[in-house]
């Protein structure tokens, strides 16, 4: 069973995977897919919205010469071993990215993924979705962003399969060396704490 974000389970009976995807591909709402269990995504609060755009803005800005593509949530990845799928908050593919089929909507080679969390996924993204993640040859890199301080951990994967945590504050700068990109925390956490302006 799957530690969630993911509010509740829909529909009762187990699917397969062909199910899933076109049971998503024709719905309005997102959801994840684990064990034939499909669980919808819940939505954010303002803070976890302006952290996954500031991170896409800043990815963008960052990569835009490069050939690397930076994806917002919208863009589904799949653990071929696993068959599960999720949604990450934010990707980034090096080079060309490999499609589970023609529709282009399920990434199979993500390079680095990024999540940003809350009361609700915290244990999921640190847990049950880590480890999916981690079962992806093709990640070097998770990083996880508060929303509730200016605070990210960074987990780099290291040669021997193992994983190296650095955790960074206000004025410091995330270097993701897979994808090539150094960014500024206090970028990726633009106007998330400042009061809100009245005009």
């Amino acid at each position: 069973m799957l530690e969630s974000r993911m509010a509740q389970k829909a529909p009762p009976a187990k699917l397969s995977p062909e199910e899933y995807l076109a049971l998503e591909r024709s719905s309005e709402l997102k959801h994840e897919y684990a064990g034939g269990e499909v669980f919808a995504t819940a939505g954010g609060t303002r803070e976890h919205s302006l952290i996954t755009a500031n991170v896409v803005g800043e990815l963008r800005s960052a990569l835009r010469s490069r050939p690397r593509e930076a994806h917002a949530s919208d863009l589904r990845i799949k653990n071929a071993t696993t068959g599960r799928y999720v949604y990450p908050d934010a990707s980034v593919v090096c080079g060309q990215p490999l499609f589970e089929d023609d529709h282009r909507d399920t990434l199979l080679n993500p390079t680095a993924v990024f999540e940003v969390l809350s009361e609700s996924s915290e244990s999921y993204d640190r847990g049950g979705k880590f480890a999916l993640y981690r079962g992806i040859p093709s990640i070097a890199d998770y990083v996880l962003l508060s929303q509730k301080q200016v605070e990210i951990e960074h987990f780099r994967r290291q040669p021997d399969g193992t994983w190296l945590l650095r955790v960074l504050g206000p004025g410091e700068r995330l270097h993701i060396a897979s994808i090539g990109c150094d960014l500024a925390v206090d970028e990726l956490y633009l106007k998330v704490f400042e009061p809100l302006a009245d005009s």
